[in-house]
């Protein structure tokens, strides 16, 4: 018996031996459809043609059998179609086959943006805005409501919670480079998302209107009184009074639980449509749609449902119980979560001994604080921020993944995310000489971070590389040579020495090594 195989093995066409008859074989992959049929033709290639076209009849209505749905479901599906959407977006939706710890972030922040609007709620409906009756509510939330302190804890908890898993989400992404091209839109919503976070948790840091939560807002609200010409009208407008007072209070509590939280979520699900659009980065740095089958499914993806819905159900496991155990067990967390100070009632008369702002964003205000001019000092925080938009220009190194990148690359990001612990620790510090000094020396080093992203983005000349090292010398000198005196001399001349000591290596070491040597980047995923 003579047999013709087409279209990679699902059509097969037999003689028959009587009739002298091509009989044709279809068996369409992932689906239970298989016919046997004669074709009612002898010659072969009017056969083919005949086993083909009805194949592609098959085959188109198997896709739609397999697409819709029966009953009620199938009839609002057929007019919003739900079904069709979380197809194309989870079980249709493939991701690299390779995603590690890492790609847990992403779905786990998710979660927590879930149960913060849950909890919040639930904390609305005893809350009162006004500068009377707010702290008062709270310890009414506290003491006399039905789980009214679970409730408190699970929101505050879960603000910081929120931030861990961002902050972790971001370092994935410069790791893996997740904010390269195709990609730079995602990394734009993202920092947008951190910006609105950061909105709404300022917001609702001043609710409670405890003492740290009326002098931190006072802080802050004031570093935009010092942008020229508009300030001082700025810092009014935003308070709605000359001083924080009750329309300060009211405004924010509507920024807090209605505004900002519809912002984040138009910014998510941009976040989100973008992803799907280009599709995930994964550990390797490789796109995984240059290499796909004959179905158009690429060759290392799997469906994002059921593999990775699995696995983040396993990672949301294990947050839970992490939550849960600081939600019982520790919700103060020893005054980082929930200062001692903000168990007393705001009093504007009395100032706390030491301001400081919640732990998340102590980085930011140990660079404000680093530099001495309020003006600057505001500049060079929003600068810190402001930069973060601009990364996928800054560095344009066709290699994204860490595996691959060089040593010096790694060193960098190294250096980058210890200076930035560092920095948070010391915005929780009261400023004394020393912690002053390193705060302005790990804030020079946040920013030689970006500088050195673009100065590895290609290969760079000696002439380049010792202008590079020079101008950045010669900036933070000029600098320090403004500011020394003989009460601090000594530190001032420690930390120069040590960042240009920095720069010459991360800069003039790859004339004369092979530190800035990187690996051959795979054409696929490697697991």
């Amino acid at each position: 018996m003579e047999k013709v195989l087409l279209r990679d093995g699902e059509i097969t066409l037999h003689t028959r031996e009587r009739s002298n008859k091509w009989q044709m074989y279809i068996n369409i992959k992932g689906t239970d459809v298989f016919v046997r049929k004669s074709t009612g033709t002898a010659n072969l290639d009017d056969a083919a043609q005949i086993a083909t076209k009805y194949y592609d009849q098959l085959k188109s209505k198997a896709n739609s059998a397999s697409n819709s749905a029966s009953g009620v479901i199938g009839w609002v599906d057929e007019r919003l179609p739900i079904l069709s959407f979380v197809r194309d977006h989870l079980t249709n939706y493939y991701a690299p086959k390779n995603f590690n710890f890492w790609y847990f972030f992403g779905s786990l922040a998710f979660v927590i943006l879930f149960l913060q609007i849950f909890t919040g709620i639930f904390l609305a409906m005893h809350y009162k805005p006004d500068a009377k009756l707010a702290f008062d509510s709270v310890e009414f939330i506290m003491r006399d409501v039905n789980l009214g302190w679970l409730i408190r804890y699970m929101h505050s908890t879960g603000a910081s919670a929120f931030f861990v898993v961002v902050y972790l989400h971001m370092f994935r992404a410069l790791m893996y480079g997740s904010f390269k091209k195709p990609r730079e839109l995602i990394w734009l919503f993202g920092v947008f998302i951190y910006l609105a976070l950061m909105a709404e948790a300022f917001m609702g840091y001043l609710l409670p209107w405890g003492q740290m939560s009326y002098w931190g807002a006072q802080v802050i609200i004031n570093l935009f009184t010092t942008i020229p010409f508009i300030g001082p009208e700025l810092g009014v407008w935003i308070r709605g009074d000359f001083a924080i007072s009750d329309p300060t209070l009211t405004r924010f509590f509507a920024l807090h639980i209605v505004a900002v939280p519809m912002v984040i979520l138009l910014l998510v699900i941009l976040h989100l449509a973008a992803l799907h659009t280009v599709g995930s980065n994964n550990p390797d740095g490789v796109e995984i749609k240059k290499h796909k089958d004959e179905n158009g499914v690429p060759l290392d993806g799997v469906p994002f449902h059921p593999y990775y819905t699995v696995k983040d159900f396993v990672g949301i496991g294990v947050f839970l119980f992490l939550f849960s155990t600081t939600v019982f067990f520790m919700p103060e967390m020893g005054g980082y979560f929930l200062e001692h100070a903000n168990f007393i009632p705001a009093n504007p008369l009395v100032t706390p001994e030491h301001i400081a702002p919640v732990w998340y964003f102590t980085p930011f205000y140990s660079i404000l604080r680093a530099i001495p001019d309020p003006a600057f000092g505001a500049l060079a925080m929003a600068l810190s921020i402001v930069v973060l938009f601009f990364l996928p220009w800054i560095d344009n190194n066709p290699i994204k993944s860490i595996r691959y990148r060089s040593m010096l690359f790694r060193i960098n990001l190294f250096v980058f995310v210890a200076g930035f612990l560092i920095l948070g620790y010391l915005g929780v510090k009261a400023p004394t000489p020393l912690y002053s000094a390193l705060a302005l020396r790990f804030s020079e080093m946040y920013f030689i971070f970006f500088a050195l992203l673009f100065f590895y983005s290609k290969s760079r000349g000696n002439f380049f590389s010792y202008i590079f090292a020079g101008s950045m010398i010669s900036l933070i000198t000029i600098y320090d040579l403004t500011r020394i005196s003989l009460d601090n001399y000594i530190l001032i001349l420690t930390g120069l020495f040590l960042v240009c000591a920095f720069i010459l290596f991360m800069t003039i070491s790859p004339l004369y090594t092979n530190l800035n040597k990187e690996k051959e980047v795979p054409e696929r995923v490697t697991g």
